[in-house]
């Protein structure tokens, strides 16, 4: 069962995302709040699975609440999505950075709420399909490349197909079925790039793919 918890400070957006979560035989809603001071709580006492941010809320907004939970300083990250209407890319470059395993717009529709709850929770991020390129090519703000810093330990052809599989947005699956490879095969491969690059997840892996020009080609 995954364990969410729910903050926005719109009831019926509370409401909703409840009634989405709820029809799903493995989610479970352990909580739900109006801000971001009594999500910070919330979620350091009851550790839920996926913890799903509205970025606008009084007391902490959500980018803050982010950097609370699961930022680099945070020993024990939760995982975050954020969940927003404003597709802006400060809010998603911030949130990310911040930690976030997930940037979803309010617009999205269930499935893709649905599966970006599975994502994190398994791991992965989803981000709304209509930002993920844009922010991606973007996610160093412009930074010159050669600021990119390279692993130690060169990653394997096969690994740097998968990485430019991951920042075209791909999920494991299609990974998978793009590159012939088992399931099982993706994920090893995801993690040995992981470990290379010093990324916590995967958006992070595919912002290191763009920033390095690995998709250039």
């Amino acid at each position: 069962m995954i364990r969410v918890l729910i903050a926005d400070d719109q009831s019926m957006v509370r409401t909703g995302f409840r009634m989405i979560l709820d029809t799903q035989e493995d989610i479970e809603v352990v909580a739900d709040v109006a801000d971001g001071v009594a999500a910070v709580t919330k979620a350091r006492e009851l550790r839920p699975d996926v913890c799903l941010l509205d970025i606008r809320m009084p007391g902490l907004d959500g980018l803050e609440v982010t950097r609370q939970l699961s930022g680099p300083e945070v020993a024990d990250p939760l995982k975050v999505v954020v969940v927003t209407t404003f597709d802006l890319d400060e809010y998603v470059h911030t949130a990310l950075r911040n930690g976030a395993s997930g940037f979803l717009l309010k617009d999205a529709g269930p499935a893709l709420l649905i599966e970006a709850v599975r994502a994190a929770q398994r791991g992965d991020a989803l981000v709304s399909p209509q930002i993920t390129v844009r922010l991606l090519k973007h996610f160093d703000g412009g930074g010159p490349r050669r600021d990119v810093e390279q692993p130690k330990e060169p990653l394997t052809a096969r690994e740097l197909d998968v990485v430019r599989a991951a920042a075209r947005g791909l999920t494991n699956t299609e990974i998978g079925a793009e590159l012939f490879l088992s399931l099982s095969t993706v994920k090893t491969h995801l993690a040995s790039v992981q470990g290379k690059i010093g990324a916590r997840n995967r958006v992070e892996i595919a912002a290191w793919a763009w920033r390095s020009g690995l998709l250039d080609s």
